[in-house]
């Protein structure tokens, strides 16, 4: 009787709780992974993948996304299978690429895109970026439309071959024209079923935007972020997070807004050696800002 006692008292006071507070009977969401660019490592890592590889894992990543792949050179010499398998070697994976689809936006032929979605795959990865659109692809709001179109168009394909498609933002979207911008029209005009965004949160700042506003704005719309840091005195050049002026803790406040899944420090110049200032910003995030999201 006492047992049976003590399990009404436990059962009553958990209906209580779940009345007041459900959320805190739901489990604490896993925080991602902390992942880096590898373009960061453009230097190195073409004359030595799997070296590179090793250091990344040493400097604190877990995951890695990718950047430059060809049909002809592969990932940096390494096929998607071999590329896969170098990462395993070293407790690392890859969830994202960065994919040059170029000739897709301009002409929407899906066979261009095949390449890639096939790279993709070969290699574990759930997202296939869009990291770029030429200049010459959006000099009007009815480009941006088309764009948009052409997004869509490819969200679909990734979809049916079990793939995601992510954009990824520098600071021209957000350039005014004819009452709107790109980075607008995107938002708008694309399927979140189909497309989602990568926010690369250097750019978004440099813009002179505001991440926090935009994922407020945009719920669920960005899973994956470019997690890269302004230089203080020159905010053209970048930083180890943490050490420059972008208020990171703030913008980390809306992970679950965002639908964040995926981070990826990326950093374009060093002043000290780049394998201490990755290990630097990967402390950061690990110490700083991850714990925040558990």
């Amino acid at each position: 009787m006492t047992h049976r006692r003590n399990f009404l008292k436990q059962a009553g006071a958990l209906a209580a709780v779940a009345c007041a507070r459900p959320s805190l009977l739901l489990a604490a969401p896993t925080p991602p992974k902390i992942g880096i660019q590898l373009y960061s490592l453009r230097e190195t890592i073409g004359a030595d993948v799997k070296g590179t590889l090793a250091k990344v894992a040493k400097a604190g990543y877990q995951e890695v996304e990718t950047y430059g792949y060809s049909p002809e050179k592969h990932f940096w010499g390494l096929t998607p299978a071999e590329f896969k398998a170098a990462l395993a070697a070293h407790g690392l994976s890859t969830s994202s690429g960065h994919y040059e689809v170029g000739e897709f936006m301009r002409d929407g032929q899906a066979a261009s895109l095949q390449p890639c979605i096939e790279a993709a795959r070969g290699c574990g990865q759930r997202y296939l970026i869009v990291p770029h659109l030429d200049e010459k692809l959006r000099t009007s709001v009815a480009d941006f439309k088309t764009l948009a179109a052409r997004l869509n168009q490819a969200g679909k394909l990734c979809q049916a071959a079990g793939l995601r498609l992510g954009y990824h933002n520098h600071d021209f979207e957000f350039k005014p024209l004819s009452g709107t911008t790109l980075f607008d029209v995107l938002l708008r005009e694309t399927d979140p079923k189909l497309v989602d965004f990568e926010l690369d949160l250097y750019w978004v700042v440099r813009a002179g935007q505001d991440p926090v506003k935009l994922m407020q704005a945009h719920p669920r719309r960005f899973p994956l972020w470019h997690v890269k840091d302004m230089d203080k005195a020159k905010p053209e050049l970048n930083t180890e997070v943490g050490a420059g002026s972008i208020d990171f803790r703030k913008i980390f406040a809306l992970a679950s807004t965002a639908g964040l899944q995926h981070i990826f420090m990326e950093q374009e110049n060093f002043g000290m050696d780049a394998y201490q200032s990755i290990a630097q910003s990967a402390a950061y995030l690990k110490k700083t800002l991850l714990p925040a999201l558990r």
